[in-house]
């Protein structure tokens, strides 16, 4: 007869580890639907119902959460929603996101000086859009605003087909959409891209999405001012995940401008540095969203910068930026530094990392 001492566990059995209510949540809410497209590497589903629900009843959408104007600097035009949408909801569609988006790590070569320099985003990238000049249509339906069953490229204007097959191909057309098929904004995105733009009264044609792993993940100080964008482009940018500052500081002025801005917005005249433009920082949480329209591009430069120490493993984080390129060249350039030419990669729960997807 054994002697072995019975515990508690030993008798009852010993427990299973439950997860976190929130995420129980996303995880049995099994969506009953996916967007498919040739362009995508594998179906991506739609949001369950209740998240689909409140973000079409999201208080920037609704008018009882109205975004709060910040103007008070030279060229400077934002919309700063804050929320935008419940912190319970950004953290259940963050989760969501991360888990079923194909995501890329680009990588390419730039001419500095005359010097080749390799370059490895320091995030994940994905993106989903065409340009105005274009747009998705079906076989079956070609009008309409939804991007469901889109298989088809067709010229905005005439509604003919657009062919984008690759340079010798029976199917060569546009040089523009032969390197990376366009694909449409799937329904999980697409979703909130009609909420946002309901409570800002934009109209945009492509969605960006970044995800930052850890603080150690950034991007540098730059301005969205490309031409493909138009004069005065509106950017909407919204937030998931980790709080992340995004920092703001005026460019400098043109050379042999009076009273010529240097670095940070400072003023140097006979040997004196003055103050004028202050940077602004705007500490970004999960479920925010900032609009920046008007001269904005044109001024001002934006960046995430890096954390370090205790802040860097912070969960992660992802940006959504919807924005509208007006040619094709717009639709090229997402493609080739959001898509590129590397292996799709997808995110692993159990490990708790991106990992390269196989079919």
């Amino acid at each position: 007869m054994s002697t072995k001492k019975r515990t508690i566990d030993a008798f009852f059995g010993t427990p299973k580890s439950k997860k976190p209510r929130s995420e129980a949540i996303v995880d049995n809410a099994i969506p009953a639907a996916s967007s498919t497209h040739p362009a995508y590497p594998f179906p991506i589903p739609h949001l369950p119902a209740s998240l689909s629900a409140e973000l079409a009843s999201a208080p920037g959408t609704t008018g009882t959460g109205t975004g709060r104007a910040i103007s008070d600097k030279p060229d400077l035009d934002l919309l700063y929603f804050e929320p935008y949408t419940p912190r319970l909801t950004a953290e259940e569609l963050f989760r969501f996101l991360r888990a079923e988006l194909p995501f890329y790590r680009v990588e390419y070569d730039i001419q500095r000086g005359g010097i080749s320099t390799h370059i490895r985003t320091p995030r994940w990238t994905t993106v989903f859009g065409i340009d105005a000049t274009s747009r998705f249509a079906s076989s079956s339906n070609n009008d309409g605003d939804s991007n469901e069953g889109a298989l088809h490229i067709v010229d905005a204007r005439t509604s003919a087909r657009v062919l984008v097959g690759a340079p010798g191909s029976k199917d060569e057309g546009d040089r523009y959409y032969a390197k990376h098929l366009p694909r449409p904004i799937p329904k999980c995105l697409d979703d909130l891209r009609r909420s946002v733009e309901a409570a800002t009264g934009c109209d945009f044609n492509f969605c960006l999405v970044n995800y930052y792993a850890s603080g150690a993940d950034s991007i540098s100080y730059h301005s969205d001012d490309e031409r493909f964008l138009g004069p005065m482009p509106a950017i909407a940018s919204f937030s998931l995940g980790a709080r992340r500052d995004f920092l703001m500081k005026h460019k400098p002025t043109a050379a042999g401008a009076a009273a010529p801005l240097h670095r940070n917005g400072i003023v140097k005249e006979k040997g004196k540095e003055t103050a004028i433009i202050k940077p602004l920082k705007l500490p970004l949480g999960s479920g925010d969203m900032i609009l920046m329209r008007g001269p904005t591009q044109a001024n001002w430069l934006h960046s995430i910068p890096k954390r370090s120490g205790k802040n860097e493993h912070d969960g992660g984080r992802i940006n959504i930026t919807f924005r509208k390129a007006m040619v094709k060249g717009g639709t090229e350039n997402y493609y080739n530094y959001n898509v590129g030419a590397g292996p799709v990669y997808r995110w692993d729960s159990v490990n708790r990392e991106m990992k390269q997807w196989n079919p």
